[in-house]
C-alpha cells in the first residue's frame, strides 16, 4: 500500500545496522513506493520495439503505450536495429546455436569469437584481445587479477564503477577528474612505494560526456613510471577519425598499455574486451576469473559485434551525422542558458542541482513524450543532479527540435538559468 510520505533518496537508505538482509529490504520498498507515489519511477520502463530514435513504451501508471524521442541511449550509431547487423547475428546463431555451451577457456571459444578477438585488437592497435561476456566484467575481472597487494590503482575519481570495483584487491588512490595537477601529485607521492603504478581512466566519462586527456595522462605515466589503462566504453566509435576511440583521438593507437571496453555502447550488443600486449593477454586467459568462469559471448552477438566493427569502419556517415547532430544539440543548450559541465561528445548532463527538481523535470518530459534518465544523489552530489541525455546518429533535427522546445519551457518554469 502506498503512503504519502517526503520526497527522499537512495542516501536515505544506505545503511540500517539493526537490520538483516529481508528487513533492510522491507525498509528500502518505503523508497520505490515514494517514487511511485509521486510518479518519480523512471526506472525499468518496458520498451514495445527495438533500440532507435522513437522508443514505444508502455506507461508505468497509465498502461498507455507512449510514442517517446528516445534521449536515453547508448547505441549512438544504431547499430542495435541495423539490418546488417541483426542478418550477421541470425546468420551466427543457425550455425552456432543460440549459445556457446561453454567458458571459453575450455570448450566455448568459436571462429567467430577468435575472430572479433583479432578485429577488436587491430581496431584499438594492439597486439592481442580477449573478450568477455559484459563490460562490467572485462574492467572489473581484468583488474581483479592483475593488481593485487604490492600495486596501485591511481584512478580518476569520476571513473566508471566497473574499474573501481576491479580495484578492490589492490591499492588505490584518486585524482581529481581530468587534473593533471592533481595526477601529477598522487604519482609523485606513491612513485617509489608499488610494484606495479597504473592509472586508470575513462577514454569519454559517462555521466559527464567529456574526455580524458590522454595525451598528457600518457606523458605523466612515463615521466613516473606507469602504465596506463582506458575504458573506452563511450568513446569506440564515437570520437577519432575512423572511430577507433581515445588513443586515436590523440594519436597514441598502439602506445597505450591497457585498452578495455564494451560492445554494448555504440557497437549495439553487449560484452566488453580488452585489448593488450600479447603477453598480459595470455596471462589473462588464465588468470581473469570472470573469463575463466563465465560462459562464451553468445554466438549472435559475436557475429553481430564483427559486422557492426565493419559497418563503423566503412560507413563513415553515421559518425558524421552523430557529430552533426552533437554540435546542433549543444549550441541550442548553451543558447538556453543550461549548464552542460564540460560535455565533449553525444552524452549531454543537464545539471540542474535539486533532486526533486530533477525528478519532476524527467516526470514533465515523460509526460511530453521525451524519454530521459534523472541522475541524482548519491550517484552525484546534490549540487550536480542532472537530466542525463544522449543523442543518437539517426536523431533528426525535428527530434531534437522537439526536445529543445519542451526544455525551453521547463528552464522557464523552474527558472533554470
Amino acid at each position: 500500500m502506498k503512503t504519502k510520505t517526503k520526497i527522499k533518496t537512495l542516501a536515505d537508505y544506505v545503511d540500517f545496522p539493526e537490520l538483516d538482509i529481508m528487513g533492510r529490504a522491507v525498509k528500502f520498498k518505503e523508497w520505490t513506493n515514494n517514487l511511485d507515489y509521486n510518479k518519480h519511477y523512471n526506472y525499468k520502463r518496458v520498451a514495445m520495439n527495438a533500440s532507435s530514435p522513437i522508443r514505444l513504451v508502455k506507461d508505468r501508471y497509465t498502461g498507455e503505450t507512449r510514442e517517446m524521442i528516445y534521449f536515453a541511449s547508448n547505441d549512438y550509431l544504431n547499430l542495435a536495429n541495423h539490418p546488417e547487423v541483426i542478418e550477421a547475428g541470425v546468420r551466427a546463431t543457425r550455425k552456432y546455436g543460440a549459445g556457446a555451451g561453454s567458458v571459453p577457456l575450455l570448450g566455448g571459444t568459436t571462429e567467430l569469437h577468435r575472430e572479433l578477438e583479432n578485429k577488436i585488437a587491430k581496431f584499438k592497435g594492439c597486439e592481442k584481445s580477449i573478450i568477455y561476456s559484459s563490460g562490467y566484467g572485462s574492467n572489473s575481472s581484468s583488474l581483479l587479477s592483475l593488481l593485487g597487494e604490492k600495486d596501485i590503482a591511481i584512478v580518476d575519481m569520476l571513473a566508471h564503477a566497473s574499474l573501481i570495483d576491479g580495484c578492490k584487491n589492490t591499492n588505490v588512490k584518486y585524482f581529481k577528474h581530468n587534473d593533471m595537477s592533481s595526477l601529477e601529485f598522487v604519482l609523485s607521492k606513491v612513485k617509489n612505494n608499488f610494484r606495479t603504478k597504473l592509472i586508470v581512466v575513462d577514454g569519454v566519462y559517462s555521466m559527464d560526456g567529456d574526455i580524458a586527456p590522454l595525451d598528457k595522462i600518457k606523458e605523466l605515466a612515463e615521466q613516473y613510471g606507469a602504465y596506463v589503462m582506458v575504458d573506452e566504453a563511450h568513446a569506440t566509435g564515437v570520437i577519432g577519425e575512423n572511430g577507433h576511440g581515445t588513443p586515436e583521438h590523440f594519436n597514441l593507437s598502439g602506445k597505450v598499455d591497457i585498452v578495455s571496453g564494451t560492445f554494448s555502447k555504440a557497437l549495439g550488443g553487449v560484452g566488453g574486451f580488452v585489448a593488450a600486449s600479447e603477453e598480459l593477454i595470455d596471462l589473462l586467459h588464465f588468470y581473469s576469473r570472470g573469463y575463466i568462469f563465465s560462459t562464451a559471448l553468445t554466438p549472435q552477438v559475436a557475429g553481430s559485434m564483427i559486422c557492426s566493427l565493419n559497418v563503423i569502419e566503412n560507413d563513415k556517415k553515421r559518425r558524421e551525422k552523430l557529430w552533426s547532430n552533437i554540435r546542433y544539440f549543444k549550441k541550442n543548450l548553451i543558447d538556453l542558458g543550461l549548464n552542460i559541465g564540460n560535455s565533449e561528445t553525444a552524452i549531454f548532463p543537464i545539471i540542474i542541482g535539486d533532486d526533486l527538481i530533477t525528478k519532476e523535470i524527467a516526470r514533465e518530459l515523460h509526460e511530453m513524450n521525451i524519454y530521459v534518465n534523472p541522475v541524482l544523489y548519491p550517484a552525484v552530489s546534490k549540487r550536480l543532479s542532472r537530466i542525463r541525455m544522449s543523442l543518437m546518429s539517426e536523431h533528426t533535427i525535428e527530434h531534437i527540435d522537439k526536445v529543445l522546445e519542451a526544455l525551453k519551457y521547463l528552464v522557464k518554469k523552474y527558472n533554470l538559468t
